[in-house]
């Protein structure tokens, strides 16, 4: 069924996140289901890691970026996503744990700084993740993938919306929805499809960044609704800098013994990386060693579950105190909640689970992958906003009040936090001096009553008033928030007809001109990078897949018959050969032949694997 616009071109679902980011979409030809859309090598997560060449253009994305921590410590990005939209005074906390520079830029913003001297903007380095998912999901689908809802965090300010929506235009799409991941995630669970009553759902959404929890009430599908699953946020609280991330960096100043900060950036990058390794199995196992080379010297240190948790406990107990304010604005208690939905990576801790549990008094519902579900409700919606999904209606709430700024520094709220999406509100001002030919409007954000206290957005003047004493002029202002949440302004002088408005570019955001310009460097380099990320994504899985292959071929030479033999070596030679010829230059390997040699090599060699596999079983070992 086409959209109502006449478009018939897909719109997937990403999940831009902090430590991985994912695509997904759902196919009318199979129910209209969310899926996953993975890459080439069927691996689901992309690593939000971003690795830059001298020129400074992107050598390697994700899973190869993340490779060699160290060695190329300065040149990788990673955890972008908490700088999205922030000024270089609130990117200072995690200053001491990043291996490369952050710097000030135009507007106060955070940028980073290569090595080279190059300044990229986060909202670049966020389009070359968000770029690789686009081709991606171009190549699974067999058209070219030019739309996208892209999932922010409920708590997500004005200046970071607008900073994701810049990345996705920088990316080559166009972001037809910015939708709260807790709400993404309410969608992918479908629970109101299975709902034989209303209910009230929590969702719990701590990821490698970020942190947040959203009350929904969800209303089955009836006459009342229109024939529809109706999804509708009551309240959302959370913390755009808290998650995962924060307990990586707990755990690895432990096993330091001593400020990260004085840390080499090379030797932070390298022992993040362990204490990220270590947290993970400690969600499984009682202990776990974290082991790196840090200046030369050999560091082990053995953390038990007990530590990491002692050191993990107040960073989730400020979630907690997040549940109990969103449920406070709901005006609900935690046994009036009838099921808890845990989102994110980090809900995989033990701690987490069981502190949630005891908050809420009820077990956590885990049914789905926490790293895929915000993904797929993403592509939910954009299957609504397509038009071949028609059962379900979504509702969201802005998560923090828009205002102005008035005589004395105040602050006069025009959309208070949670109030549904779209939202509109005007409020009529005046000026303060006899004769005053303009009026500054100053546009802010927060729950604070005076302006120092809450986050700037932008700034416009109204000017060409009438002189005309104190408090005639009659300023109508009105805020107009779309349904991704991101706030339009207007002004008009009532008396004169004198009119100003903008769609707000925040004091930490980008200039219109700077988009254009990122926008025009990356479509001239669109199709060039892409190739590079793809061949030095293949390269990476065939040279694990070519040395296990050699070995295996080795210590079975004697078992296999010479033409099976000549044929897996031939098939192996050739592969390497193409990975020797890529690692050269890349330009000069296609990434179809490179693809199709290690299919050629995986076919010819499974017979190799079982006969390897056999031998494991009976206990021969190889």
């Amino acid at each position: 069924m086409p959209a109502p616009n006449g478009r018939t071109d897909p719109i997937v679902g990403i999940d831009l996140g902090t430590t991985y980011s994912l695509v997904a979409w759902c196919d009318p030809k199979r129910g209209g289901g969310p899926r996953i859309l993975p890459d080439d090598l069927e691996r689901a997560l992309l690593p939000s890691v971003v690795r830059y060449d001298e020129s400074g253009r992107p050598a390697a994305i994700g899973l190869a970026a993340r490779e060699a921590p160290g060695e190329h410590a300065a040149w990788t990005v990673r955890s972008v996503k908490r700088l999205m939209g922030r000024s270089l005074r609130d990117a200072a906390p995690d200053l001491p744990y990043l291996s490369y520079e952050v710097v000030e830029g135009e507007a106060h913003t955070a940028r980073v700084r290569l090595p080279s001297g190059k300044v990229l903007s986060p909202q670049e380095v966020s389009a070359v993740i968000l770029r690789a998912l686009k081709e991606r999901a171009s190549r699974a689908l067999g058209a070219e993938v030019r739309r996208a809802v892209v999932t922010v965090p409920a708590y997500f300010d004005d200046a970071q919306r607008q900073a994701t929506r810049d990345a996705g235009r920088l990316a080559g799409l166009e972001v037809v929805r910015i939708v709260n991941e807790p709400t993404a995630a309410a969608l992918a669970y479908g629970i109101g499809l299975t709902a034989r009553r209303a209910e009230t759902i929590a969702v719990y959404d701590l990821g490698g960044g970020t942190f947040d929890i959203s009350i929904l009430r969800v209303t089955p599908a009836d006459d009342a609704t229109g024939g529809a699953d109706f999804f509708q946020v009551v309240s959302t609280a959370g913390d755009t800098h808290l998650g995962g991330d924060d307990i990586d960096q707990a755990l690895a100043a432990l096993a330091a013994g001593e400020s990260m900060g004085r840390l080499r950036p090379s030797d932070r990058s390298v022992l993040l990386a362990a204490a990220e390794a270590a947290k993970a199995r400690l969600s499984e196992v009682a202990s776990a060693t974290i082991e790196a080379s840090i200046d030369g010297h050999r560091l082990q240190r053995t953390v038990k579950r007990e530590e990491l948790e002692s050191l993990a406990a107040p960073l989730v107990e400020r979630t907690i105190a997040a549940c109990a304010r969103a449920l406070r604005d709901a005006d609900l208690a935690p046994d009036q909640v009838d099921r808890v939905v845990m989102v994110g990576g980090a809900t995989r801790m033990p701690l987490v689970r069981r502190r949630v549990g005891e908050f809420f008094g009820r077990e956590p519902y885990t049914a789905l992958n926490p790293d895929e579900v915000v993904a797929l409700g993403a592509a939910v919606q954009g299957s609504i906003m397509a038009g071949t999904k028609r059962d379900a209606l979504l509702l969201d709430v802005i998560p923090l009040s828009l205002g102005i700024e008035t005589m004395g520094g105040a602050v006069a709220k025009l959309i208070l936090r949670n109030s549904t999406l779209p939202a509109r509100a005007t409020e009529m001002f005046s000026t303060s001096a006899d004769g005053q030919t303009s009026i500054k409007v100053h546009i802010l954000q927060g729950e604070r009553e005076m302006a120092p206290d809450c986050r700037s957005l932008g700034l416009f003047h109204l000017r060409g008033i009438p002189p005309m004493p104190a408090g005639i002029p009659q300023m109508e202002v009105e805020f107009l928030v779309d349904a991704s949440g991101v706030l339009n302004v207007s002004a008009v002088e009532r008396r004169s007809g004198t009119r100003a408005g903008l769609q707000i570019v925040p004091n930490h955001g980008l200039t219109r001109e700077e988009v254009e310009r990122m926008e025009a460097e990356s479509i001239a380099h669109a199709r060039e990078d892409m190739t590079r990320h793809r061949v030095v994504d293949l390269c990476v899985a065939a040279r694990m897949d070519a040395k296990w292959i050699d070995e295996r071929l080795r210590v079975l030479a004697g078992e296999l018959e010479p033409s099976y033999r000549r044929a897996v070596q031939e098939a192996l030679d050739r592969l390497r050969g193409l990975i020797s010829e890529a690692e050269r230059d890349w330009r000069g390997v296609d990434a179809d032949s490179l693809h199709q040699a290690k299919e050629d090599l995986d076919r010819v060699s499974m017979r190799l694997h079982e006969i390897s596999m056999v031998k494991t079983l009976r206990g021969e070992g190889t």
